[in-house]
């Protein structure tokens, strides 16, 4: 398969044009889409969308024990899955708690999800990666700047940009707790990375990125070009979609306030993996579904 977004190849950055619609069904079928057309532009034009309150105030208690009960289950666990900051024990992720937790299994399966994952993608879905960050008071660490298309594209072989990730806020989220930033208007252009990547580059990645980051050239172009950085703040219980290509991250928390979410990437049935971009070896199955593929039916 040709390699429309070649990164980490060659020696010096790249920025590229996207080569995808970033909403995948026609806008003229607007009004059969669960969201109104004011959310599709501003989905379309910024690469993200928050909706506040998504989630009811009982949901959100159930998902907060949900989280917790599993980082207290996993506490000494050895399993890859858990993923540990870089200079701690501390349980920084857990990874693919929509297959392997049948609560969240549902959450995967909530319609009212589900119908705008759908209409954004033009298709049916399944979750490519599905995980719990985990960003405590004082100690929770950052997520340097990234597209998440970029690593899904080179190290697990996603084709195009037709996949949208889910942030479930599980806490309260301020400017100043760690939240997740974004450059609006940077999913239309693709920094195309340097450095080759490393074998089994995901026992380092998940703890610390440093290959797929984009040099601070072409970060400053893509905020002097798009305009910024955004900070969607808002209580638990609110959503937010990104696009795959949306550039990202946030920075440490050195609040007292904890940020935790439950984060799951919807992709579309027909963009699934081939062998990845690199050339290298496939990443396990709990980072990029590659055998468990299958659409997703709601569970409302």
């Amino acid at each position: 398969m040709k390699d429309l977004y070649p990164s980490r190849k060659n020696m010096t950055p790249e920025i590229l044009k996207r080569k995808d619609p970033v909403i995948h069904t026609d806008r003229s079928k607007d009004n059969m889409s669960p969201l109104t057309k004011e959310q599709l532009d501003f989905y379309e034009q910024n690469g993200f969308l928050q909706i506040k309150d998504f989630f009811s105030k009982k949901e959100v208690t159930n998902l907060q024990n949900g989280i917790f009960e599993l980082q207290e289950s996993h506490k000494n666990s050895t399993s890859e899955k858990v993923i540990r900051e870089p200079d701690s024990d501390d349980i920084r992720s857990i990874f693919h708690v929509h297959e392997d937790d049948n609560y969240f299994k549902d959450v995967a399966n909530d319609t009212r999800i589900l119908d705008i994952v759908n209409h954004l993608l033009g298709s049916d879905v399944y979750v490519h990666q599905s995980r719990i960050n985990y960003k405590p008071g004082f100690k929770g660490k950052e997520f340097d700047w990234h597209s998440d298309f970029e690593t899904w594209h080179v190290e697990d072989g996603m084709p195009r940009m037709r996949a949208v990730s889910v942030s479930i806020a599980l806490s309260d989220n301020y400017t100043f707790n760690g939240p997740l930033m974004m450059i609006p208007g940077s999913q239309n252009y693709y920094v195309s990375c340097v450095g080759e990547t490393p074998e089994e580059n995901y026992k380092d990645s998940l703890k610390k990125q440093k290959f797929g980051v984009p040099d601070h050239d072409s970060l400053r172009w893509l905020t002097e070009k798009c305009g910024g950085i955004s900070v969607p703040t808002g209580r638990a219980g609110s959503i937010t979609l990104f696009e795959s290509n949306t550039m990202h991250g946030s920075t440490s928390n050195m609040t007292p306030y904890p940020r935790n979410n439950l984060f799951m990437v919807f992709n579309s049935v027909e963009n699934q993996l081939v062998e990845p971009f690199s050339g290298g070896k496939e990443r396990p199955e709990y980072i990029a579904v590659r055998d468990g593929v299958k659409s997703l039916v709601s569970s409302n």
